[in-house]
């Protein structure tokens, strides 16, 4: 009996260490399998845009911010992961956000649609019902009027005279984007037609009798130097036998002297 107590005594201690391994090793793997689900959850669940080197479960040198889409008011960015990528990709987009550019403007060109009136556009990005647009008409040297229209677009037709509007888009009660819009008057748009110089009955007949003179008197010019063009051409023999023997006399008479 001792001996057989004595057996499976040194069947248990042989097998405790093998026991102690395992329980190690499954105590490691779910520490693993917690931190992973960590990670992850604080890559994808957050959805507030970043700024500057905000938290995304990685250090700051692992992230890259793509160009802004635009140069003022609201656009669009990417965030790019600059390691552990898959395969062989030194970049991989992890999202894209919103991105905040200087809220003014400056001036944008409206969209015709016929020839008398136009639609303008406020600065935004899609979905255009995140935001909220405040339309204003701008007075010189008076308090901006305040119109009713909300949407992202306006639409108006051309007065009398120019006139000048303005649009703000809005989140939770900031501005992040204004653009103005000068829309001319309905006459300033018409093509101007050129005017018909009107002259005394008088003057134009002088200036008929000019013209015709001019025209006559060039002809005969032409006319004049194509005849003698003719003459020269038929009668150059005649020509040079005159002009030799006058050269002759010429000579004889030099000699006599």
């Amino acid at each position: 009996m001792a001996g057989c107590l004595g057996l499976l005594l040194a069947l248990l201690l042989s097998l405790l260490p093998a026991l102690a391994a395992e329980c190690n090793l499954t105590d490691s793997g779910e520490q693993a399998v917690g931190a992973l689900e960590e990670s992850t959850g604080a890559l994808q669940g957050s959805a507030e845009p970043l700024e500057g080197n905000a938290d995304l479960g990685l250090n700051a040198t692992e992230v890259e911010f793509g160009v802004c889409s635009v140069t003022c008011g609201i656009g669009i960015r990417e965030v790019l992961l600059t390691s552990g990528c898959p395969g062989t990709e030194e970049k991989c987009i992890v999202r894209v956000e919103e991105c905040q550019g200087p809220v003014d403007c400056g001036w944008g060109i409206p969209i015709p649609e016929d020839p008398t009136c136009v639609k303008m556009p406020c600065i935004s990005i899609p979905p255009e019902n995140q935001f909220t647009y405040t339309w204003k008409m701008l007075i010189a040297n008076k308090t901006s009027h305040l119109l009713l229209n909300d949407s992202a677009v306006l639409k108006v037709c051309r007065d009398t005279h120019s006139l000048i509007f303005q649009c703000e888009t809005q989140k939770n009660g900031n501005t992040i984007a204004s653009v103005k819009y000068r829309v001319y008057a309905a006459t300033g748009m018409q093509t101007i037609k050129p005017k018909t110089i009107e002259m005394n009955p008088s003057s134009k007949t002088m200036l008929d009798a000019i013209l015709v003179f001019c025209v006559i008197t060039g002809f005969i010019v032409i006319a004049l130097e194509i005849f003698a063009m003719i003459f020269i051409v038929v009668f150059w023999g005649v020509l040079k036998s005159v002009w030799q023997l006058k050269s002759e006399q010429d000579k004889k008479l030099a000699n006599k002297k």
